[in-house]
C-alpha cells in the first residue's frame, strides 16, 4: 500500500474517534455543571475539558473568558479549533475522499452522511440545539461509520490501518478523560469518596457509554478503585486502555506479518513493551504510583507509537 494511503486511512479512523471523544467531553462538561458549587468552590468544570483535550492555550487566545457557550462552541463547531468535532469530521471526510476508492460503498456513504448533517447542524440556531444533542448525533453517525468499516472492508493492511488510528486515539481519549476526573475536576483530598467525587466518576461512565457495563461487571458501588480498574485494566471493556493498546498491538502485529522484512516493527515493538507494563499492574499499583502520574506516563507513551507508526509506515515518498 502506497503510505500517503496508509495515512490516509489511519487519519480517518484518528480523526473519527477523536470527534466522538470532543462530543464525550461535551457531555461530561453538561453533566459536571448540574451539581451545585461548594461552598469553597471548586476549578471551573469547562475549563478542566479544556486542559484534558490540551487546547486551554487556543482556547484562550480565541474566546477569552470561560463560558458554557463559549465552550461548545470551540469544541463542537469551531474550525480554528483541530480537535473540534466539526474539525475532525471534515478531516476524516477529506482524508476518506483523497483514499475513495480504498473504501466500501458503504463506509463512504456513513461517513458522508455524517459530514453533511454535522453541516445541517452547523447552520441551525444554538438556541434550538442542546448539549445532548450535540452528544447524541456525533456519536450516533461515528458509530455507524466504525460498524460500516468493520463489517464491510476486507480485512487487509487498509482495514488494519483505520482500526491501529481508531484504537491509539481510544487509548489517548480514556486517560484523558480519567485524567479530568482525578486531576482537574476534585477540588480537594477531602471530597474523595464524597458524593460529590462518586457522581464525578459516574458522569465519566456515562460520557464512555460506559455505566451499565461497569454494574454488570462489579455490581452496584462506584468506588474510584473500581471505576479506575475497570477503565484501564478491565480487558472486557471496550474503551479500556488495555482492551484500546491490546487491539491497536493486534493491528500492528498484522501490518507486521504482512509487510515482513520490509519494514521496520519499531512501532508494534514498542506497544508490546507498553502492554506488558500494562499487564504487569494491577490497581492498587497504579493508585500507589500516582494515577495522574501514571496517566500521563500512558497518554506519553502512545504518543511515542504514534510517532514511531509514522516512521515506520507513513513517511516513504510514494
Amino acid at each position: 500500500m502506497l503510505s500517503r494511503t496508509a495515512s490516509n486511512l489511519f487519519w480517518m479512523g484518528r480523526h473519527l474517534e477523536r470527534a466522538e471523544t470532543a462530543a464525550r467531553l461535551l457531555d461530561v462538561g453538561q453533566r459536571i455543571t448540574l451539581l451545585p458549587n461548594t461552598e469553597a468552590g471548586y476549578r471551573n468544570e469547562w475549563n478542566s475539558l479544556l486542559q484534558a483535550s490540551g487546547t486551554a492555550r487556543i482556547f484562550a487566545d480565541a474566546y477569552g473568558e470561560v463560558t458554557q457557550e463559549k465552550i461548545e462552541n470551540f469544541i463542537f463547531f469551531d474550525r480554528k479549533n483541530p480537535s473540534s468535532v466539526l474539525s475532525c469530521i471534515e478531516k476524516a471526510r477529506e482524508s476518506g475522499r483523497i483514499v475513495r476508492t480504498a473504501l466500501t460503498s458503504q463506509v463512504w456513504d456513513a461517513l458522508n452522511v455524517t459530514y453533511q448533517e454535522l453541516r445541517r447542524i452547523e447552520q441551525t440556531p444554538r438556541s434550538r440545539i442542546d448539549t445532548a444533542t450535540l452528544t447524541d448525533l456525533t456519536t450516533s453517525h461515528t458509530s455507524t461509520v466504525r460498524g460500516a468499516i468493520n463489517a464491510t472492508q476486507l480485512r487487509n493492511d487498509g482495514w488494519h490501518f483505520m482500526n491501529l488510528g481508531y484504537g491509539l486515539e481510544r487509548a489517548d481519549a480514556t486517560a484523558r478523560l480519567l485524567d479530568v476526573k482525578y486531576f482537574v475536576l476534585l477540588p480537594r483530598i477531602e471530597f474523595v469518596g464524597s458524593g460529590l467525587d462518586t457522581y464525578q466518576w459516574q458522569v465519566i461512565l456515562r460520557a464512555l457509554s460506559a455505566h451499565r457495563a461497569y454494574h454488570w461487571a462489579y455490581g452496584g458501588d462506584i468506588t474510584a478503585g473500581q471505576v479506575a480498574d475497570f477503565l484501564i485494566l478491565n480487558g472486557e471493556n471496550p474503551r479500556s486502555l488495555i482492551t484500546s493498546l491490546y487491539e491497536a498491538a493486534w493491528q500492528l502485529e498484522g501490518l507486521a506479518k504482512r509487510y515482513g522484512e520490509q519494514v521496520p516493527t519499531n512501532a508494534r515493538d514498542k506497544a508490546r513493551e507498553v502492554l506488558e507494563r500494562l499487564q504487569g499492574h494491577d490497581i492498587d499499583m497504579i493508585f500507589d504510583e500516582g494515577l495522574h502520574e501514571f496517566l500521563t506516563w500512558f497518554i506519553g507513551e502512545i504518543g511515542t507509537i504514534s510517532a514511531l507508526v509514522h516512521q515506520d509506515y507513513l513517511l516513504g515518498g510514494s
